[in-house]
């Protein structure tokens, strides 16, 4: 399932989380500094080369790149990463180096060399603008994770202990939009075939074969339904809290997320000891970490580092009201407590591609691995 829709301010440092937000080295012109700050300076053309690379990999921000708020979050991230991987041990630096090298290996890999190349060409940038851009985010974030401590993973793991419970399950999914992000129903129409879904169920049919017929999962569709073994903490809230919730063997009553009506039946749940979870969830706990670290040294260190901002005014603002608003008191990460991500059990994520071809940075973790993760509908 998709994960919650997020204000751009959450949105931005998730990319963080997941390599999307960074700062590049570039030459510019010494009279258009934007800022400065201890130990280094960031000038309009760097300035511009980062928004550029920013609307290549996540093209759904180029409408919010001249919101002035934005562009003030965006240039204190350019500094705090400027300032962080500067700063950053030689370990670190050895292995942020090696980590951008396959995260650029795996973006081009997901379209090809000739189509990345041609991307990047369309954009105006080169892969060096790339690679320096995924260098200094994956040593600033390697630098932070070498901050937490198995004491601090291990205190994490208990404050979502119930994100690693082991639950089976079976769904059937109706809809709002097809794999192409395209209306295909109402919300009242979803509603109305997943209540006859659950009449039928209730009268004795069978669950797997009506998910064949009705669901409209490609994750679960062809297995009746099924995920099995599945850590919750893998669906967004709505999915998760039912999956824990439900009395086993019930039928739900329809499920309301943001991609339609579930029904769903719990077959069983498992409770995880903290020893017992894999070293992929460790780490992707100790990622999660690492980014609550770099958003808390942008609230408390950032304004002590930064000496002087001068940005360019965007054009004048019109009346429309901007569509999403910053937001507060919610997980900076993006993950909503979830740490299980790249667990061998099946991926359930939902996220849907952007309308666009340009190759996306793993969403998972920043462990190199490759970016092109599969999607489908059923709640992460």
């Amino acid at each position: 399932m998709l994960a919650n829709k997020k204000s751009w301010k959450v949105m931005i440092i998730t990319l963080v989380a997941v390599l999307t937000i960074s700062v590049l080295s570039a030459c510019g012109d010494k009279k258009d500094v934007v800022a400065t700050y201890k130990g280094g300076e960031i000038t309009l053309e760097q300035y511009n080369l980062e928004k550029s690379i920013l609307t290549f990999l996540s093209p759904q921000m180029a409408q919010l790149t001249e919101m002035d708020e934005f562009k003030t979050y965006l240039l204190n991230q350019q500094v705090a990463f400027g300032y962080l991987s500067d700063n950053a041990t030689a370990e670190s630096k050895t292995t942020g180096k090696k980590l951008a090298e396959e995260q650029l290996a795996g973006m081009k890999a997901q379209v090809g060399d000739d189509k990345f190349k041609l991307l990047i060409e369309e954009s105006k940038l080169t892969e060096a603008d790339i690679a320096g851009y995924l260098e200094k985010v994956m040593i600033s974030m390697e630098d932070m994770n070498r901050k937490v401590t198995d004491a601090d993973i291990k205190a994490d793991y208990d404050a979502n202990k119930q994100d690693y419970t082991l639950v089976s399950l079976r769904h059937i999914l109706i809809s709002l939009e097809d794999a192409d992000g395209k209306a295909i129903r109402t919300a009242e129409e979803a509603l109305k075939v997943a209540k006859d879904v659950k009449s039928q169920l209730d009268k004795g049919g069978d669950f797997a074969t009506l998910a064949k017929k009705y669901s409209e999962d490609p994750g679960s569709k062809e297995e009746g339904g099924l995920y099995k073994d599945t850590p919750a903490g893998t669906w967004v809230d709505a999915f998760k809290e039912s999956s824990l919730t439900l009395p086993l063997n019930q039928i739900s009553d329809p499920i309301e997320t943001e991609y339609g009506y579930h029904v769903m039946t719990v077959e069983s749940r498992t409770e995880t000891a903290f020893d017992k979870i894999t070293q992929e969830q460790k780490d992707a706990i100790k990622n999660k970490l690492g980014s609550v670290k770099i958003d808390e040294f942008m609230s408390n260190d950032l304004p002590g580092i930064i000496k002087k901002v001068n940005l360019p005014e965007s054009p004048a603002a019109t009346t429309e009201e901007p569509t999403t608003t910053p937001e507060s008191g919610q997980d900076p990460t993006g993950t909503n407590g979830t740490t299980t991500e790249g667990t061998d059990a099946p991926k359930t994520d939902g996220t849907k591609t952007e309308d666009t071809d340009a190759p996306k940075t793993d969403d998972t973790t920043t462990d190199g691995a490759t970016t092109d993760a599969p999607t489908d509908t059923t709640g992460k």
